[in-house]
């Protein structure tokens, strides 16, 4: 599959998650191309990082594009991370895991949990880099508030 084929499918599944998750409607485009865009760089750079280190980068800048729209559209910023969280979460890594377990291959079952971990400690590690950035980075992305020059209110 290609690379636009699986960010495709990223978009796809991250904007179900959302609609699972109870996320608004029209916040949908937003989690869609936040996951899509976390998964683009995920593939593109599990092929020339390790596995936990693209996971990282792809969440860095996951959040850093949640924290983005929740200034633009003043909302809590869970509504995106999570949802666009979703393709870079290592869910096959436990499902082999487990998979092994039942099949008494310890030795793999070793090997992909402990990946898994990894991945998991990064995107943990991502987050938290991505928060400690003070609120005041994100203005930019603030809507411009509308003057109106309505002068009935004046007394």
């Amino acid at each position: 599959m290609s690379t636009v084929a699986e960010a495709a499918a990223a978009v796809v599944g991250t904007v179900a998650f959302s609609l699972l998750f109870g996320v608004p409607r029209r916040f949908y485009p937003y989690c869609g191309l936040i996951g899509g865009a976390g998964w683009l760089v995920y593939a593109g750079l599990v092929k020339i990082l390790t596995t936990p280190s693209a996971a990282l980068a792809a969440t860095i800048v996951v959040i850093l594009l949640s924290r983005t729209f929740a200034v633009r559209e003043r909302c809590p910023v869970t509504i995106f991370l999570i949802s666009g969280i979703f393709p870079v979460v290592p869910g096959a890594g436990l499902y082999w895991t487990a998979y092994y377990i039942v099949t008494d291959e310890l030795a793999l079952a070793v090997r992909t949990g402990f990946l898994a971990l990894k991945v998991a400690v990064a995107i943990v590690l991502g987050i938290v880099f991505v928060f400690e950035l003070p609120q005041g980075f994100f203005k930019f992305a603030a809507k411009k508030q509308v003057q109106t020059d309505d002068k009935s209110n004046i007394p």
